[in-house]
């Protein structure tokens, strides 16, 4: 274990041997620490925070935080933060709001400076949030989504695999998994060609989901319709998109904005009967 001099660890942290802090850091009780992990100068690693193995937290990242939440009131709550993830400069991730409640944050993602994770948030894997994105409470992000950099993102949204979401985009409803989501208002641009060719999708597979993006948006049938289609395909991943849609609360982002929330709260309603 190598802690510089001017570090404050407490004695009821629990570290791995070979856990490194750097200057001026600061690791509260209560926190765990995985082996290879990597703290850095003036980072701040608060109470009830769990940190797996060979993560590396850069300069000033405060992780733990309590949760910007009018409603929180002190209650023990956790972060639980999975293996090799990299956290650049002043990235925040708070804790969860409600007893017991956990903000919880997979492995292998990759938050770059400044990006903020709220309370009770679910990220999953081989993330990636660029400069400046920020999460609301309460969302969950499955794998494999790229954030361009200042995305703003309201409480309760899902972000599915494999979506790409474009710089500045001001995100109200769910992003489809494997397609380009761009734009304020936001609306699906597309196929997330690049990003399926770099997640090892085979040619099979793409034509399955551009077929699938044609039925959902171009086909111009009933919304319960296309989401039976899609339901019915051999690919697995057009299932999971058909699932995706029908696990919506909050309606999701289209290829069009012609039509009011209000309507899609009626289709999305439909669906899930």
């Amino acid at each position: 274990m190598e802690i510089h001099p001017t570090a404050v660890v407490s004695p009821r942290a629990e570290l791995a041997r070979d856990v490194r802090v750097g200057p001026y850091a600061v690791v509260e009780e209560h926190v765990r620490v995985g082996e290879g992990c990597e703290i850095g100068a003036h980072a701040v690693v608060k109470r009830f925070t769990t940190l797996g193995a060979r993560n590396r937290v850069y300069e000033h990242a405060t992780l733990g935080g309590e949760p910007q939440d009018a409603k929180f009131k002190g209650e023990p709550s956790a972060l639980v933060v999975g293996d090799d993830n990299l956290i650049r400069e002043y990235v925040t991730i708070h804790r969860a709001c409600g007893e017991g409640g956990v903000t919880r944050v997979g492995s292998r993602n990759f938050l770059m400076v400044g990006v903020h994770v709220a309370h009770n948030c679910e990220v999953g894997d081989d993330n990636t949030f660029a400069n400046g994105a920020a999460l609301a409470g309460h969302i969950h992000v499955e794998d494999h989504v790229f954030f361009s950099s200042n995305v703003g993102a309201h409480q309760f949204v899902r972000f599915g695999r494999y979506a790409m979401v474009g710089g500045k985009s001001k995100i109200v409803q769910d992003v489809l998994p494997f397609f380009t989501t761009d734009g304020n208002p936001p609306a699906v641009r597309g196929l997330n060609t690049i990003g399926l060719r770099r997640g090892g999708f085979t040619p099979e597979a793409r034509v399955a989901l551009r077929r699938a993006y044609q039925v959902l948006f171009r086909a111009r049938l009933p919304l319960a319709q296309s989401v039976a289609a899609l339901e019915e395909s051999d690919d697995e991943n057009v299932r999971h998109l058909a699932a995706f849609i029908r696990g919506s609360r909050r309606g999701f982002t289209r290829e069009e904005r012609e039509t009011t929330v209000s309507t899609e709260r009626e289709l999305l309603f439909k669906v899930s009967r």
